[in-house]
């Protein structure tokens, strides 16, 4: 990938972000943006309820299972609510090392994503998921992997288009975290036509493209692990925080946390 930002094409990070309400984006993202929700309006909901399943995974992996360090590859752009921020509230001593090789990711990051507290560590890394023993290789002298890890794959499997090429991935990685450590990931389902439709039109922009894959796929990721409860579902019914004035609904990104023993 090119090390300046190119604002002439989408960028799924700047989309992500317009959709998900912040401003990190440009014309070109938000026209390609715009295409997108008005034949699939539901993708504006996605991006935002990703950002809470994200809260609410860092959440239970730090306060309730007592994971204290994160590496969370294909990070996107920073908003509220980061990996970092979220558990180092619970647990100050928490170290996060952050991997993209968007540079405009890469740039936010430099600025915005720093420890919120002195016992802990947040870094990033300059990598591409596609070259993970160089993500390990970096990864391995800021994080102690003889401790338990959470392996964040948010949204980010989508974009290696060979389905083998990304179960492999996701499996490489796993193998390498030590015992106790735990896989968290979510990624766009099938499901809907209106949704397929809009990704594809997203793709023929020119941008990096997104592969929507069915649930059994995504299921396919978790192999060999213990999946926690509720399972592997859609992003809104992992673990809702409780509102007696309404109920979550269902949305087309489904993820999970699960256990390597």
């Amino acid at each position: 990938m090119p090390d300046i930002i190119d604002s002439s094409v989408a960028n799924s990070a700047r989309v992500w972000n317009y959709w998900a309400g912040g401003k990190d984006y440009y014309d070109v993202d938000q026209e390609a943006g715009d295409a997108y929700l008005a034949i699939a309006p539901q993708v504006a909901t996605m991006a935002r309820e990703s950002r809470e399943y994200l809260v609410r995974a860092v959440t239970a992996l730090t306060r309730e299972l007592g994971i204290r360090q994160f590496l969370d590859i294909g990070t996107g752009l920073p908003s509220g609510n980061n990996t970092h921020e979220v558990a180092q509230r619970i647990a100050p001593e928490a170290r996060i090392v952050y991997v993209d090789n968007d540079p405009q990711v890469l740039a936010h990051a430099r600025a915005l994503l720093y420890s919120t507290t002195p016992q802990g560590v947040t870094d990033y890394i300059d990598a591409d998921l596609h070259e993970p023993e160089k993500i390990l290789h970096t990864a391995r002298g800021i994080l102690d992997f003889e401790q338990p890890i959470a392996l964040m794959l948010m949204g980010i499997l989508g974009h290696i288009q060979d389905y083998d090429e990304a179960t492999s991935i996701a499996r490489y990685l796993q193998a390498a975290l030590p015992s106790g450590s735990y896989f968290v990931h979510y990624d766009g389902v099938d499901t809907d036509a209106d949704l397929r439709d809009a990704q594809q039109g997203y793709d023929d922009t020119g941008a990096i493209p997104y592969v929507l894959r069915n649930p059994e796929q995504l299921a396919a990721f978790y192999e060999g692990l213990d999946v926690l409860l509720p399972g592997i579902v859609s992003c809104p019914l992992w673990r809702p925080d409780p509102d007696p004035t309404t109920s979550p609904k269902p949305t087309n990104i489904h993820g999970g946390i699960a256990l390597k023993r």
